[in-house]
């Protein structure tokens, strides 16, 4: 899977913006205002792709022991809630984009009752 995909995939999803508020290499995909997805460019251009997304702290756990070295804690960020996946040809681009999916969910789900309905009210 390239940059250019997980950009559109993410920015496809209901809510979504895109910004780089930490530095000029780190794309951060946004619901309503609050993260759900990092993606590192410079480690991408090294060979070395990655994103960090948020997880239920049990499906967290499991998914390192699952894929180990593959998903890790991510860093810089609360190992209970957030993993990164290092990704590689033999990851599944489906795979991928169920932990996008289940980020993103994850995040709507945490959000005020008034925020999910103005969610809710955006169009398609």
């Amino acid at each position: 899977m390239q940059v250019d995909q997980l950009q559109a995939y993410c920015l496809s999803k209901k809510g979504t913006t895109e910004e780089m508020p930490f530095d000029n290499e780190t794309l951060v995909f946004k619901v309503m205002g609050k993260m759900f997805m990092l993606l590192g460019l410079e480690r991408w251009e090294r060979g070395e792709p990655s994103i960090n997304v948020k997880c239920d702290p049990q499906k967290a756990i499991e998914l390192r022991e699952e894929y180990d070295g593959t998903v890790t804690g991510a860093w810089h960020m609360s190992k209970t809630h957030w993993n990164t996946i290092h990704l590689h040809q033999q990851m599944s681009d489906a795979v991928v984009l169920e932990w996008i999916d289940h980020s993103y969910d994850l995040v709507v789900s945490g959000l005020t009752k008034k925020v999910q309905a103005q969610l809710k009210d955006l169009p398609n």
